[in-house]
């Protein structure tokens, strides 16, 4: 048998083992909690479950931030690479990522211009 045959194996028996005997011995010892009302509710932090009407209704700002947020935070994603191979992009890598930014720089002009992040 190999060694790391017999590791892996031993890791495994080990585990097997050892992750029910700490569940079992969390449950001996562990406090107990008492059958009530509180325990059959959805949430026991202290505020009682208030019930709304489904359709109610969001400002559409949280979206609009989420949506703004996540476009322009994804321009990272584009960027890092750029930024890891810059000497073998040249100028031609340095000037694409130059129109790159100021696109996105007009883009987010624009956002600004149509009054998507003032929040009233």
């Amino acid at each position: 048998m190999s060694t790391e045959l017999a590791l892996s194996s031993g890791i495994v028996l080990f585990l097997v083992l050892f992750i029910p005997f700490l569940i079992h011995l969390s449950h001996r010892l562990g406090k107990q909690e008492s059958e009530g009302k509180a325990k059959n509710e959805a949430y026991e932090s202290g505020i009682s479950f208030i019930h709304k009407d489904s359709f109610e209704r969001f400002n559409v700002k949280y979206y609009l931030v989420a949506i703004l947020f996540i476009l322009f935070d994804v321009e990272t994603l584009f960027m890092f690479p750029w930024a890891v191979n810059l000497r073998e992009l040249g100028y031609f890598g340095l000037f694409e990522m130059f129109t790159f930014m100021g696109l996105l720089l007009a883009g987010l002009i624009y956002v600004y211009k149509k009054g998507a992040l003032k929040w009233e």
